[in-house]
């Protein structure tokens, strides 16, 4: 959703990180008197599942379970899912709070107790000190953080955590400045517990937040991840034991049982364990996993380019790429489902499937028995840190590949740990042992589709329709896919996947549709309302956006209505995210509604001031509405802000050359060439405004520029020859006319070109 260079791109770099570092509010008053309807097969096969709540009455709490399973609760009590949070108090706070002081970025960190409770002293929204209460803990290993109560529901979690294995304060992001005004402040959005934490740490979490004050009333039923978090309510499930005595049998009510499919069961671990956007405003085991949530892409900077982990996913993006996950092997074949350990130590894990004689040998993994770089591990799971001390392995369960990181610049896990090696050197020693990789990779269409070259749509689709290749890699390419809208084979093809078997692959062939935005793709929309995923029917009603509700067919107005109410508890629940009120922003925008999109806009920017994403929008959508002083004042705010961020003065030189303020664009292009040098779209204009002001020096300066960096570039060439052409310089047109053909030969534009200029 976002891009930049500095602030921004760093914002996108943290945005989930923060998920872990969150705080969980606590609100159980009365409950409102809500409906549940019991989760029995039949509905978890119903095209629209409920967003009805369950009353916390249903959640019995895991003493309850204790009676009857006293095995699991052991296994579960200490686990982190049962240290998720807790109040602080002095058995649960594993800190030092004794009035010790830790400075990092400038800002000054004391902690004490008084009155037997604790505290901390430490910079606040106003970005002066305060003392704040600590009322709860996050976490017990590797770290354990510390939750703030602010005004209006708001629960902030200090950006200071404990290292519980060190015994020692940390900040979980050293090298990160962030200002008190800033949205990732730990006293504001990016440290909040209500938006970035609580529906995975607490069980039964209803968020119920209030746009128009900014509040949230956020409530649970038991505080941590409980037993009940994972398998279901259990007041059914106690009835049932009670009514069918010794032939009890599943009525459906509970979640996560020996009966769960492999695939299925991953699908509902992913619930917490993945990247991801939610689609309702509260969970409630109704559905699947994309009725309630919709996952991160492999896109940077979440992931390298090709799918390796960047930025923490949190496994499930990672392991859906895997070959172990298509075959059937899933969350609890590794990991005891109560103590979430790993079943077995060193390779005997591993060991369960793969052959030890076989794979468990010198040969296989190039080192020695016993050592590091003989774990399977080491090799196949390379992890990073996160948040200071967390080391996270990457669950994509890839063959080690240097020759791709020789290829692509990505990393590979024999330099990881040889560094002072090459991955050509770790290519060559591969094919030495080895021979020459033998099997394609995904990464191999995705990272060239990535170039954003006018060919790179090829391998894009041919990634898109390969069925054998990971649902996730297939949808990735095809969100890549509006960047070459203006190939009839693109938009052809993303229709035909608005029909594939894979539901993710039809809601991001829906997304790459909305982007483009056709009055004409209507007719292949529409049926995807009756879609049994309700990701791909609130995105097929984003992208209906463009049709007025008038004139939806008669036969679809009774499931228009209903993907519509699911589309504003969608937008309802995301409004306390700058990019949830963007959604609505560009709703309302395609509606028709100019006043309604700025008003949204602006919105978003109250909540996260320095969203210059966000900014850039409202200042076009200023000047559509004709009040370009207030358009201009929002790229010179967003230029004071990121001063190298290229896009602001390119957006911001078409803005003035509208306006006839010629010289002044050209200044703002000639800063964009300097900040964004691969960009096209800028040598373009520029030249067009010298031509403009009849300087055809710099004119061809320009183009000449350009192609320096983009040699084959198809405008630049034309907009040279035409240059060329226009201004009595025949020859030079016609070379670059006849470069052209020889490029572009199924173009008859450039042949007749030609033609003419001979």
């Amino acid at each position: 959703m976002y891009q930049n260079k500095q602030k921004f791109s760093k914002f996108v770099l943290q945005f989930c990180l923060l998920l872990s570092v969150c705080v969980l509010v606590l609100s159980c008053g009365e409950e409102k008197k809500e409906t549940y309807k019991k989760v029995a097969t039949e509905k978890k096969k119903s095209v629209f599942a409920s967003t009805d709540s369950i009353p916390d009455a249903h959640f019995l709490g895991d003493k309850t379970c204790k009676e009857c399973h006293q095995n699991q609760f052991e296994k579960w009590q200490g686990s982190h899912h049962d240290k998720s949070m807790d109040v602080a108090t002095k058995q649960t706070v594993l800190a030092d709070f004794n009035g010790e002081v830790f400075k990092s970025q400038g800002v000054t960190n004391r902690f004490f107790q008084k009155n037997g409770n604790f505290y901390a002293n430490t910079e606040g929204p106003d970005g002066k000190n305060h003392d704040y209460k600590i009322v709860y803990v996050f976490g017990v290993t590797p770290l354990q953080q510390y939750i703030v109560q602010f005004p209006n529901g708001h629960y902030q979690c200090l950006r200071t955590a404990w290292d519980s294995v060190k015994n020692k304060w940390f900040d979980l992001y050293p090298d990160f400045k962030v200002v008190h005004s800033e949205w990732l402040h730990w006293s504001r959005g990016g440290l909040n517990w209500n938006n970035m934490c609580a529906d995975c740490h607490s069980t039964n979490v209803r968020k119920n937040y209030t746009q128009e004050d900014h509040s949230y009333d956020t409530k649970f039923a038991l505080i941590n991840v409980s037993c009940e978090a994972c398998h279901g309510p259990g007041k059914q499930h106690v009835e049932d034991v009670k009514t069918q005595g010794g032939s009890y049998r599943n009525t459906g009510t509970m979640q996560m049982t020996l009966d769960t499919k492999p695939k299925e069961l991953v699908d509902q671990c992913a619930r917490c364990h993945m990247r991801r956007e939610m689609l309702t405003d509260r969970f409630n085991f109704e559905g699947t996993m994309l009725d309630h949530y919709y996952p991160q892409l492999i896109t940077e900077p979440t992931y390298y380019a090709d799918g390796q982990i960047l930025d923490e996913d949190y496994v499930y993006g990672s392991f859906v790429q895997s070959k172990m996950y298509h075959e059937n092997v899933t969350c609890t074949n590794c990991h005891d489902a109560h103590t979430l350990e790993r079943k077995f130590e060193g390779n005997k894990l591993c060991a369960q499937c793969h052959l030890p004689e076989k794979y468990d040998t010198e040969e296989h993994s190039f080192h020695k028995l016993g050592t590091e770089g003989a774990l399977c591990i080491n090799c196949h799971m390379p992890g990073r840190f996160y948040m200071g001390n967390d080391f996270r392995r990457d669950h994509s369960f890839r063959i080690p590949r240097p020759d791709l990181s020789v290829k692509y610049n990505t990393p590979n896990a024999c330099v990881g740990c040889h560094k002072d090696k090459t991955d050509q050197w770790a290519a060559d020693e591969i094919v030495k042992r080895k021979g020459a990789p033998k099997e394609n990779h995904f990464s191999d269409l995705l990272v060239p589709g990535l170039s954003k070259t006018p060919e790179a749509y090829k391998p894009l689709l041919q990634l898109a329709k390969d069925a054998s290749y990971p649902e996730i890699a297939r949808a990735s390419a095809i969100v890549e896919l509006p960047n070459y809208r203006n190939q009839a084979i693109v938009r052809k093809q993303l229709l035909e996947f608005l029909n594939d078997p894979s539901p993710l692959v039809r809601a991001s062939s829906t997304d790459a549709l909305n982007d483009i935005s056709d009055i004409n793709n209507v007719s292949y929309l529409l049926p995807l309302l009756n879609d049994e995923k309700r990701a791909v029917r609130i995105k097929a009603f984003s992208a209906l956006a463009i049709l007025d509700e008038q004139q939806v067919p008669q036969n679809y107005k009774s499931v228009y209505n209903k993907v519509k109410k699911e589309y504003f508890i969608y937008l309802d629940g995301i409004s306390d995210f700058t990019g949830g009120r963007i959604n609505r922003a560009n709703y309302t925008l395609k509606k028709g509604d100019l006043l309604g999109a700025i008003k949204h806009y602006e919105s978003a920017l109250a909540i996260d001031n320095l969203n210059n994403m966000a900014r850039t929008n409202l200042a076009n959508l200023y000047y559509q509405n004709k009040q370009y002083k207030k358009a201009e004042k929002a790229f010179k705010t967003i230029i004071e802000q990121e001063p190298e961020y290229g896009a602001t003065y390119y957006s911001y030189g078409l803005l003035l050359a509208e306006l006839q303020r010629t010289k002044d664009a050209i200044q703002q292009l000639e800063l964009a060439t300097k900040y964004m040098p691969d960009n096209e779209r800028v040598y373009y204009n520029l030249s067009l405004l010298y031509s403009g002001i009849k300087d055809a020096k710099n004119a061809e300066k320009s183009i000449l520029r350009g192609l320096k960096k983009l040699p084959k570039n198809e405008n630049l060439l034309y907009l040279l020859a035409y240059h060329y052409a226009n201004n009595g310089e025949k020859q030079k047109a016609k070379n670059i006319a006849l470069q052209l053909v020889q490029l572009f030969p199924n173009n008859a534009q450039y042949f007749t070109f030609l033609q003419q200029l001979n």
